[in-house]
């Protein structure tokens, strides 16, 4: 329980004032302190048994830890909490740590949702995986942190029991009013249906609670139960069904052998140990149940000031037991730690089955820690080799800044026709496509592709400038000087020459073009900065082709339907709209028909397709 004072003291800015005038006024009783910045944010939450002598101890002169005087440097206010117990400090630093996330506390980094399995309050409960947590009453199981954990229990129970699977509020009212019929998990013989009176409550009740011994690892109890079933079945001369019940006691069993490591004895054991690095520390955490590891979790702390190694593995005990509401009366630990709780009893082994689970529980962390390791490892060396790519073309191409931020134009027409561009955008090295863009061309008609190439960076960069938006530090012309020259005269118009670098392109011979230099630049063909040109060209073609064929496409439907009476090509454009394909339309009725065109114009097409479809039919019969 909380005790009944909360002091503030204000108003402090300096060490000295607070040295002198606040700590001598803080009592000798276990509570929470709190340490504020100039700005009032909290910047620090500790815990203690003698809030005086803890608070005194970071005004000594001596500290011997950089990061704490830097702390104190920055305390401006201190406030504190006074509670009955040890514990309710315990409980209530972890609850303001993980509230406010004060800027010198361990932070607790642990951004995924582990799965739980769920046995829903209701009647009837329904039993399911699910990520969220709802207080309603509601039993949940785990967290498990491996999904294929979760899904193998799922079916383990799925095979040894018939629960429901429906969504059914099966209320008693609902029941007797025959609100519902008995589907096909019934007719398979998965479900008792329950939901139409073939199945009682109680009867259903034992069950779930079958299920529940197995979700806390009491499978031993289970197994007990079923044997004297099947014994019982056995006396009473059906042996089917005794043969089914001894089916599931073999499953059980395999399942049991897989997961007991130890000893069975070994029942209702947290056991916790840490991997400790420089910056960040991984505790891991195992519950043993009848000698069976039925949780498992690791969890990342990143350290702000200079925790020891004991008050790390002190606070991710505290935060896993609350979050998975552990109740266990013994803890397992590689050393001695400050816990507040009084109900549990702590044991070091030193041999032994218990000392085989805490050696596991250091492999869990280390291995953990690895596996962050190699993920920070490999994301700094993609990173690396993106910057060597950039750094190389700089070279490669004399410019005067990195090209983060690169953008390629590619024009693309079909004998002369349809004519397009496409623009690909890529930053740090890498296609960012969310910035990819089409061009139907305006201006330009017939197949001139340097006066296409000057409409589109034109409207490209006005863009960007009427939005002021960042312009990239590259740009990449798919062609050669004559291109260049084109997308050149467009960047003179908007007075952007010299702001950007631009190069083209050749295709045959992967000649670099470059302003104001009649001769092609020739890049080693093994280069990393040519092979990230090829690909900007490459994908800019890709994805110029894509359009171009969708308007081809679309165009070739649109030209078939005006051959149609009464229809023009806007109306081949509603139809196309709203019917996605020329086979929908081909075979739509008039009333489908009818929602887009006129009834006249619906009777054309149907005429239309079915003359075509008689004279095909001649066709083949010749």
């Amino acid at each position: 329980m909380l005790a009944l004072a909360y002091f503030v003291f204000s108003n402090m800015s300096h060490y000295q004032e607070l040295k002198e005038t606040v700590v001598p006024n803080i009592p000798h009783s276990p509570g929470i302190y709190q340490y504020f910045d100039a700005a009032d944010n909290l910047i620090y939450v500790g815990k203690a048994k003698d809030l005086r002598k803890r608070v005194a101890q970071y005004f000594n002169p001596n500290i011997d830890h950089p990061k704490t005087r830097i702390l104190v440097r920055q305390i401006a206010r201190i406030a504190f909490a006074v509670v009955d117990t040890e514990q309710d400090a315990f409980l209530l630093e972890n609850a303001l740590i993980k509230q406010h996330q004060p800027k010198y506390n361990i932070q607790l980094k642990d951004d995924k949702t582990y799965p739980y399995i769920c046995v829903k309050k209701e009647h009837f409960p329904r039993i399911f995986i699910t990520r969220q947590i709802v207080r309603d009453g509601s039993d949940y199981f785990g967290p498990y942190t491996s999904g294929r954990q979760v899904y193998t229990i799922m079916e383990l129970i799925r095979i040894l029991f018939n629960y429901r699977t429906c969504q059914l509020n099966l209320l008693p009212a609902n029941i007797a009013a025959n609100k519902f019929k008995v589907c096909l998990e019934y007719h398979i013989g998965n479900c008792k249906a329950p939901c139409v009176g073939k199945q009682t409550e109680e009867e259903y009740k034992q069950i779930i609670a079958q299920i529940k011994y197995i979700l806390k690892g009491n499978i031993a109890s289970v197994i007990a139960y079923l044997k004297d079933q099947m014994n019982q079945l056995a006396e009473q001369f059906e042996f089917e069904k005794a043969q089914l019940v001894k089916q599931k006691i073999e499953a059980l069993q395999d399942y049991q052998s897989k997961s007991t490591i130890v000893n069975p004895k070994i029942n209702d054991v947290d056991v916790f140990n840490i991997e400790n690095s420089e910056k960040r520390a991984f505790v891991s955490y195992l519950k043993v149940m009848n000698g069976t590891i039925i949780q498992t979790k690791v969890i990342e702390l990143t350290k702000r000031l200079d925790e020891t190694v004991e008050e790390l593995l002190s606070f991710g005990i505290t935060t896993l037991r609350q979050e998975l509401q552990s109740l266990s009366p013994e803890i397992i630990v590689p050393f001695e730690v400050e816990y507040a709780e009084t109900n549990v009893r702590f044991t070091i082994p030193q041999i032994g089955d218990k000392k085989h689970l805490l050696d596991l529980a250091k492999k869990n962390a280390f291995y953990y820690y690895k596996q962050q390791l190699s993920k920070t490892e490999t994301q700094k060396t993609a990173n690396e080799k993106q910057f060597e790519v950039l750094n190389q073309l700089k070279k490669d191409l004399r410019l005067s800044e990195l090209p983060m931020h690169i953008e390629c134009f590619d024009n693309s027409n079909f004998q002369g026709s349809f004519p397009v561009s496409s623009l690909v955008v890529f930053k740090s090295a890498r296609p960012a496509k969310q910035d990819y863009r089409h061009f139907k061309v305006k201006t330009v008609e017939g197949p001139d592709d340097f006066a296409t190439m000057e409409e589109v960076v034109y409207r490209r960069y006005k863009r960007l400038l009427d939005e002021e938006q960042p312009l990239p530090q590259l740009i990449v012309i798919d062609g050669g000087k004559g291109q260049l020259g084109a997308a050149l005269n467009s960047l003179r118009k908007l007075e952007l020459v010299g702001k950007m670098a631009i190069v083209g392109i050749a295709k045959k011979l992967e000649e670099i073009y470059v302003p104001n230099d009649p001769y092609p630049l020739h890049i080693d063909k093994r280069s990393s900065s040519l092979k990230l040109l090829q690909h900007l060209r490459n994908e800019a073609h890709r994805f110029g082709i894509t359009f171009h064929r969708d308007l081809r496409s679309k165009d070739m439907l649109e030209s078939e339907l005006e051959h149609i009476p009464h229809i023009g090509r806007k109306t081949a454009d509603k139809l196309l709209l709203y019917f996605k394909s020329m086979n929908a339309i081909k075979t739509a009725n008039l009333k489908e028909l009818t929602e887009v065109v006129n009834l006249r114009q619906a009777r054309a097409i149907q005429e239309f397709f079915k003359q075509q479809y008689d004279e095909t039919s001649i066709n083949t019969e010749e």
